[in-house]
């Protein structure tokens, strides 16, 4: 494992409103990179068009999931982010960010907010109990999301990226690895950011996708909702099952970080471009 001390400051958003705020599980990047804002279309829970960008055709994808009381505008600057330091993540590559459905958290007393999945346990340690139905709904919820890129826009599963944040995360791990059974053509990678391996004991990744998606799994190591022993955790599990982990911690709590957001981006463009 690799640790990165680096300086700097960070921002949360303010998007839910909710009595206990450390459920927010939202974070901003600080870069020197314009960042847009996207106007959200009116779209179900079901689309791959949540932004204006999603128009441009590509030749292969990024499907990037939110956390717990996000929106696919908190993590849509990646759009502008990634081709600032990997210029092969620019007009070729089409971003998807797909909205959360609205759920009720049995740990906030039912209360609804946009999620993936319910969560029982807080903070979320190794042994936090699992929304087995819900994080197969969401799982499914990608899988659709990914299909409508290869039946509308000609981009392979083996072409697409898939990855997220938090609870995002933990639905991409899910997506990528125990749900690509055989047969199944596997993605061309998975990015988890403070995310966590769900459905361990389910956890059977077939030898096609474990050689062909690698993952990049970044965490901070002073996180107190999504708890760093996850990402030693999960690691160890995936690379038991062969597959290929690269993973970075960052001296920060539940946030992203800018080298945290340049090894993601070099990682990102290894996976959709291995030749170039």
């Amino acid at each position: 494992r690799r640790s990165y001390y680096l300086f700097a400051f960070f921002f949360s958003y303010n998007t839910s409103m909710i009595s206990i705020q450390p459920l927010l599980f939202s974070a901003a990047v600080v870069s020197t990179s314009y960042r847009r804002t996207f106007l959200l279309s009116t779209v179900s829970a079901m689309s791959t068009s949540t932004s204006q960008s999603c128009s441009n055709n590509g030749k292969s994808a990024i499907v990037f999931l939110h956390g717990l009381g996000d929106s696919p505008a908190g993590w849509s600057h990646l759009e502008d982010e990634l081709p600032s330091i990997r210029k092969n993540l620019g007009k070729d590559v089409h971003y998807v960010f797909p909205p959360a459905p609205t759920v009720g958290l049995t740990i906030n007393g039912g209360m609804e907010m946009p999620g993936w999945f319910d969560l029982f346990d807080w903070p979320i340690g190794i042994t936090a109990k699992d929304d087995r139905d819900g994080k197969m709904a969401a799982a499914q919820q990608i899988e659709d999301t990914i299909e409508k890129l290869e039946s509308e826009m000609g981009i392979p599963p083996s072409r697409v990226v898939v990855g997220g944040f938090s609870q995002g995360g933990a639905v991409a791990l899910l997506a990528a690895y125990h749900r690509r059974v055989e047969g199944r053509v596997p993605f061309a990678g998975c990015v988890c950011l403070s995310g966590w391996l769900t459905l361990k004991d389910e956890l059977k990744v077939t030898p096609e996708v474990a050689k062909s998606t690698p993952l990049f799994w970044g965490h901070g190591t002073w996180d107190d909702k999504v708890l760093f022993e996850q990402q030693a955790h999960g690691v160890e599990k995936l690379r038991e099952s062969g597959v290929d982990v690269s993973d970075y911690n960052y001296p920060m709590g539940h946030q992203s970080h800018p080298e945290e957001m340049s090894m993601m981006a070099e990682f990102v463009e290894k996976a959709l471009f291995p030749k170039e």
